[in-house]
């Protein structure tokens, strides 16, 4: 299925810390070879790593234009009504430019390690989905009331709001099992897996599952955007890379192809080979199916 969504296409570069340097000039070659977005996984039990907060931060000085992201941000470890006023924040600063990418985490020796709760399967959901209510609440700085909300992982007591970001900064929820796809369908913006976890059958599976679950809530399923993160081998030709990735926007319904790859050269054979030939393809098969395009 094709849900219209305009096609979008960002990197997935490794926030390595040494050189320090390195992911800055991989997020500024991503910006001049003309991508849309550019993300950073998120993994603050990792000392090899940048602080992702930080690397998005200083990343969005040193470009212009591409928006950034976490791919995905560790909730166990950030506190949502903190993250919720650094995405603000970071999002006036940058001119609108931020999206906000979250996981419910995974590493559960690691987070504990960190000071986290370990957290069940079902629990780490649950309160994902309570931390998705609370950073939209504090972005409700025209709500005049103060924020109270009382879950069973937040539980704010009067606490100011805003401010409000410079756009409607979208939601991403890294999923795959069947929980946390409801929780997409019923809450998140957008969707955003790792295509190399992925078996054939998977996304079809999936997006059936986040759009039952959408339609519940009372939610348009082709409002939620379907993006993936796409590991290529070294030097993958581009015919085979248009030919992969065809299917994934046309029959299931992908509008964000997210490149993972440190590589100057293969971030300038894609920018330069593979995403005009599938952004034409895309757009004459569309206009052939009569498919309506939306955000």
């Amino acid at each position: 299925m094709d849900y219209g969504h305009p096609l979008e296409f960002g990197t997935f570069i490794t926030p390595a810390n040494d050189p320090p340097q390195a992911a800055v000039a991989r997020a500024q070659l991503s910006e001049q070879l003309g991508f849309d977005l550019v993300t950073f996984q998120d993994h603050p039990y990792q000392p090899a790593f940048h602080d992702t907060w930080t690397l998005l931060s200083w990343v969005a000085a040193q470009t212009g234009t591409i928006r950034v992201a976490g791919n995905v941000l560790n909730i166990p470890l950030r506190p949502a009504p903190v993250l919720a006023r650094a995405a603000a924040s970071l999002d006036l600063l940058s001119g609108g430019r931020v999206a906000l990418g979250l996981g419910a985490g995974g590493f559960w020796d690691a987070i504990e390690a960190m000071g986290g709760v370990r957290r069940t399967a079902p629990e780490s959901v649950d309160q994902l989905g309570e931390a998705i209510d609370v950073i939209r609440e504090v972005w409700r700085a025209d709500e005049r009331a103060q924020l109270r909300y009382d879950g069973d992982y937040y539980r704010l007591r009067g606490a100011k709001r805003g401010p409000a970001p410079a756009h409607e900064v979208p939601i991403w929820v890294g999923a795959y099992k069947p929980r946390m796809l409801r929780l997409v369908g019923a809450k998140a913006d957008g969707w955003l897996p790792s295509y190399s976890y992925m078996k054939p059958g998977d996304l079809a599976r999936a997006n059936q599952i986040i759009d039952d679950a959408a339609a519940a809530a009372g939610r348009d399923p082709r409002g939620i955007r379907r993006l993936i993160n796409m590991f290529g081998e070294p030097g993958k030709e581009p015919a085979r890379w248009i030919d992969e990735l065809l299917p994934l926007i046309l029959s299931d319904g992908v509008g964000t192809i997210i490149l993972g790859s440190d590589d100057p050269g293969d971030l300038q054979r894609f920018a330069a080979e593979v995403i005009p030939a599938v952004r034409e393809e895309v757009t004459r098969s569309r206009e052939a199916a009569g498919v309506q395009t939306g955000p």
